[in-house]
């Protein structure tokens, strides 16, 4: 199979980089996003993985996949799938704008963009995620955006992945 590749974008910025999807290491990972793509929604910065921009999304898989390819020390560059039960995401502290309902799932895409990120979370422990996903062209610019984000504010801005 030919490489894959998806964009992932801050839109109000119009930044973007390219990532190479892992399908050898996370092949039902990536078959689940190429399939729902295009996607975009809000973009929030992490309290807790320190280097981290991501989306939340409703399910867009029938099932979500396994864990594979996983890690709970993403480098720069990963791109990361988690799934979380709306209750581990339900509560203030995590800053989201709306409410989300027992018994749903959210899917969180993310994008890591320095070094040094741990994915402990000190309300539920270690969080692994699925890593489906390399930026191998972009990644410098888009860090510079990700820690005006950090600096700025994320407010008004969408992150979006789509097929490059």
């Amino acid at each position: 199979m030919a490489d894959r590749f998806v964009t992932v974008s801050l839109d109000k910025r119009d930044l973007h980089c390219t990532a190479r999807l892992l399908t050898d290491r996370a092949p039902l990972t990536c078959a689940t996003v190429w399939d729902a793509l295009p996607l975009a929604g809000d973009v929030y910065h992490a309290k807790y993985a320190r280097n981290e921009i991501y989306a939340l999304f409703p399910p867009f898989a029938s099932t979500e996949p396994p864990l594979e390819n996983p890690t709970v020390t993403p480098i720069p560059g990963d791109l990361c799938y988690f799934s979380f039960a709306s209750t581990e995401l339900g509560t203030k502290a995590y800053g989201y704008d709306r409410a989300v309902r027992p018994g749903t799932t959210v899917v969180d895409l993310a994008l890591f963009y320095e070094r040094n990120n741990l994915l402990l979370n000190g309300d539920v422990g270690w969080v692994p995620g699925i890593v489906w996903g390399q930026v191998v062209e972009g990644l410098e610019a888009m860090a510079e955006a990700c820690n005006d984000l950090w600096r700025t504010g994320a407010a008004g801005e969408t992150l979006s992945f789509r097929r490059a």
